[in-house]
């Protein structure tokens, strides 16, 4: 089978690997354009575009995979299937046309839930207790198209959204390779997405980690837990956006506001909620390091029977 693969992270990674490594001629790779990264900008490749090139496949990095150059290159290719996973832009129906099974996509949630940019970190803020990744056919819609294939898994206590990244991102490169010679064999059963049941994943921006505390000891951790590693949640301490990587929930023990810090201790910082007390273990001040509180404390203070933000 003739395959066009189409993606840009490193989630993406596993699934161009896993249907290289069964043999099928990928074609090529499209990918996003080479972007500045780190303190120096330095122009860097996307992590698709380093794994194709290694396995020596052939890159295409258009401004618009809509134009007409890039759909005349596509129908030169005569691809039998597009696979697409966190490509980055939306094919218009002249590309999804185009292969004889169509455009697939590998989607990190368990279709119709957390339909979107951000299905792994909401499903973890929401506080699921599973989710999976889904391969669908794509149509003109935000993620609705039919069914092809799924798999579940549990989201376990001390998941994070990195976590649960990595499982399901190995999960997609098996699946996907299951789900095409499914389409070669003619066993797939497309099965429609129950709109009434759909829930929305919008993007990710700083604000969004903001810890409110007034919510539930549980809502706070599920944030943290949801938000790594960015924009990750935060306070503000003393005027400063503080990241907040780490924490636990116990018992309110000093009958104190919300918010206020009623504890400083090696052990952690210790902040009143609506139900409970939130003990922040792991944090980061701007321009530093990501720390253990003890670590923080062995040059820094952190003041107590204070108000965070």
């Amino acid at each position: 089978m003739n395959i066009v693969f189409m993606g840009t992270p490193e989630f993406a990674v596993p699934s161009l690997t896993s249907l290289f490594e069964r043999g099928y001629n990928i074609s090529l790779v499209v990918t996003q354009k080479d972007r500045p990264k780190g303190r120096g900008k330095k122009m860097r490749p996307t992590p698709i575009k380093e794994k194709a090139l290694e396995l020596g496949l052939e890159v295409y990095q258009p401004d618009s995979i809509n134009s007409r150059e890039s759909i005349n290159k596509l129908r030169e290719l005569s691809p039998d299937c597009i696979v697409v996973i966190a490509f980055g832009q939306v094919l218009k129906r002249e590309v999804l046309d185009i292969p004889q099974y169509g455009c697939i996509n590998i989607h990190a949630s368990l279709l119709p839930k957390y339909r979107g940019a951000a299905p792994i970190n909401w499903a973890i803020i929401n506080g699921e207790k599973e989710t999976g990744v889904t391969i669908m056919e794509i149509d003109e819609g935000l993620d609705t198209g039919d069914m092809l294939h799924y798999k579940k898994i549990p989201i376990m206590e001390e998941d994070d959204s990195e976590s649960i990244h990595d499982k399901l991102s190995i999960m997609g490169g098996d699946l996907i390779v299951e789900t095409i010679e499914g389409l070669k064999d003619g066993s797939v059963v497309k099965l429609p997405q129950d709109d009434s049941l759909s829930t929305y994943a919008p993007m990710l921006s700083k604000n969004t980690g903001k810890v409110d505390w007034n919510n539930s000891g549980i809502k706070i951790k599920n944030l943290v837990r949801g938000l790594k590693p960015w924009p990750s949640a935060y306070m503000v301490y003393k005027g400063e956006n503080v990241k907040i990587h780490k924490v636990k929930v116990v018992e309110k023990f000093l009958k104190e506001d919300n918010g206020v810090v009623v504890k400083v201790s090696d052990e952690g910082i210790y902040v009143n909620c609506e139900d409970g007390c939130i003990v922040i273990e792991e944090l980061q001040f701007p321009g530093k390091k990501r720390l253990h509180v003890s670590e923080h404390l062995r040059g820094n203070q952190f003041d107590s029977n204070i108000r965070l933000g």
